[in-house]
């Protein structure tokens, strides 16, 4: 039997390792699709229910709340997801690290892989239903928006990779990740708009990239938005192949401590 190269047998083993991830993420808990579900859209209705009842204005920078609201956390969601699974995904699948095939990186690697398919299913979903209840969230760019999706996942890929080997070597860097996760939400420009802050203060959040990615993907959606002047899609990506290269060195340089620990 001819020998498998090294791309086949990383092949098979990130297959075998979807198989299992998918299965966990779908099937091992009854109400998994509903709490994907549920999540968003309770946070939407709660958002748009206050703003009804304080009679506040119902449209964001041209668009109307719901569509911006949808476009906006979703694409959070996207990155946040990739960031908190990857905290737990060595330790999680540490057992598979008796087989010398299987190698620290690979069930980050995989989950980042299976929340793209997932939240990308997801906003498929709510864009079918926005579109029934009346609200156009049809793309106005669809390529362009597809990009921008694919780069607010790179950008939760390139914090994954990173958060995923600190956090296994440093515990308190996971819980430190996991109580900035609500912050971030309110400093991204997720459930309101930045560009009603004053400009200095609008400029310091706007050093966060996934303001950028937000800001971006709700232009490729609605051609009448209004993006903020200091939205920069090249900063953004800086900010991804940085994350990327940090977290590769990192899994590259404390494999075998990170295989131990």
């Amino acid at each position: 039997m001819k020998a498998r190269n090294p791309w086949q047998v990383t092949r098979a083993v990130w297959h075998a390792m979807f198989m299992r991830e998918a299965l966990v993420r779908v099937a091992g808990d009854r109400l998994s699709w509903f709490w994907m579900l549920f999540e968003p859209a309770a946070l939407i209705v709660i958002m748009v229910g206050i703003r009804s009842i304080l009679r506040a204005h119902i449209s964001f920078n041209g668009v109307e709340q719901v569509p911006w609201m949808v476009v906006g956390l979703l694409g959070f969601y996207l990155f946040r997801e990739n960031m908190m699974r990857s905290l737990n995904a060595i330790d999680s699948n540490r057992t598979l690290f008796a087989y010398r095939q299987v190698k620290p990186i690979d069930p980050v690697l995989v989950r980042f892989y299976v929340e793209g398919i997932l939240k990308t299913f997801i906003f498929l979903i709510f864009i079918s239903g926005s579109l029934l209840l009346g609200f156009d969230l049809l793309p106005d760019k669809p390529m362009l928006a597809l990009f921008l999706w694919f780069s607010l996942w790179m950008l939760g890929v390139g914090t994954g990779l990173v958060l995923s080997a600190l956090s296994t070597m440093i515990q308190e860097i996971g819980w430190i990740t996991k109580i900035l996760s609500l912050p971030l939400l309110l400093i991204s420009g997720v459930i309101f708009p930045i560009s009603n802050l004053p400009d200095n203060f609008r400029q310091l959040l706007m050093i966060n990239p996934i303001a950028h990615g937000l800001e971006l993907l709700r232009g490729a959606f609605f051609d009448n938005y209004r993006l903020m002047p200091e939205t920069d899609l090249i900063y953004m990506w800086f900010w991804i192949l940085g994350w990327v290269l940090m977290g590769l060195m990192l899994h590259i340089r404390y494999k075998y401590r990170l295989a131990a620990s």
